[in-house]
């Protein structure tokens, strides 16, 4: 498939710049506890340590709203950016961080640590998840060799079979399982930002940013890739060498983004079609576009999940998913309408 840029990168930019700018204001100041714009700049501008602002509006600010938006920044972009990579390796713009187990492995994690009670441990279930998901990813990439180098479409199909014993193994983990454990189970499986403490935040941000940092080294190499892998190498892309080092970052900034906050389904799929879309196909654009339109989606997710139904609160998921699958089918018939078939 073809993208054609019709839009400029600067004009891209100084929009997603604005519009992640006020979401992050607006998430802030929004929720079961309101804080005022005039209250919320006298925070941020004084520190925690002004005398004169409420102490709720504080506490709410730096130990409730703050982590938690910071959070959903860096999962947004991790997930964005992963799928960006996911998508240039297999040259297919429906593929996504699931489409290799990383999201299915995590959960299995993360459902065994609640399990076994390892959900009474500080982050006990956050590096279940990451360590189930990391796993996953090495066992898909294995399975999926074969005479020294790794099929498309053979890796695809390995994701697949994983993803179904994955689910198996939820699905037996849930029967199992007492009525506490399957509330934790099916609440972190459904995705949330509820649980984000500065902690997490402390855990999350250095694979985070060590992920998006390795996945720039990639721009170009993707870029030839979409020729296909013959062309590639004649090109003098070591193909196989490279697909390892992507799918290994996509699974450390998928692992990480699901072990903090659950399953969120769409973002890495739906965001990295509209800036292709928007921009084109050069990778070297995508990956930063992609990172921020990410996370202000994340962001307007979690205010919609937060404000819909306050003061209860939806999973982030479940709004994710139904404000992206009808978004993504639209996207999905104009694009093939625009193409002419895709026969």
């Amino acid at each position: 498939m073809t993208y054609a840029r019709r839009t400029s990168l600067p004009a891209v930019a100084i929009f997603l710049v604005a519009l992640l700018t006020i979401t992050t204001l607006l998430s802030l100041a929004t929720g079961a506890f309101r804080i005022s714009l005039s209250d919320l700049f006298g925070i941020i501008g004084d520190g925690p340590s002004r005398d004169t602002t409420d102490a709720v509006a504080h506490n709410v600010f730096w130990q409730v709203r703050l982590p938690r938006i910071v959070l959903a920044i860096i999962v947004g972009a991790s997930l964005a950016v992963a799928g960006v990579i996911m998508q240039g390796i297999f040259r297919n713009p429906l593929a996504e961080p699931a489409t290799v187990g990383v999201s299915a492995g995590a959960a299995v994690g993360a459902v065994i640590a609640i399990i076994v009670g390892l959900n009474q441990l500080p982050l006990g279930v956050q590096l279940a998840a990451f360590l189930g998901g990391t796993l996953s990813t090495a066992l898909v990439y294995v399975l999926s060799r074969s005479d020294g180098k790794t099929e498309v479409v053979t890796l695809i199909l390995t994701g697949i079979a994983i993803n179904a014993f994955a689910g198996a193994v939820i699905g037996f983990a849930v029967f199992v399982a007492d009525d506490d454990e399957i509330r934790s189970v099916t609440f972190w499986s459904l995705g949330t930002l509820g649980l984000a403490t500065w902690k997490a935040v402390g855990v999350v941000i250095p694979l985070a940013l060590l992920g998006i940092a390795m996945s720039a080294k990639f721009a170009r190499v993707l870029d030839t890739l979409a020729l296909g892998d013959r062309p590639a190498t004649h090109l003098g892309v070591r193909v196989e060498p490279v697909r390892l080092q992507a799918i290994a970052v996509v699974g450390l900034l998928a692992s990480s983004a699901v072990a903090a906050t659950g399953m969120i389904a769409f973002v890495g799929l739906l965001v990295p079609h509209i800036m292709r879309i928007v921009l084109g196909p050069r990778h070297r654009h995508l990956l930063w576009t992609a990172a921020l339109l990410g996370a202000s989606v994340t962001l307007l997710a979690d205010l919609a999940a937060r404000s819909l139904l306050s003061p209860a609160e939806l999973p982030l998921g479940v709004v994710t998913a139904l404000i992206g699958a009808p978004f993504f089918l639209l996207l999905l018939r104009s694009t093939r309408r625009s193409q002419g078939g895709w026969a």
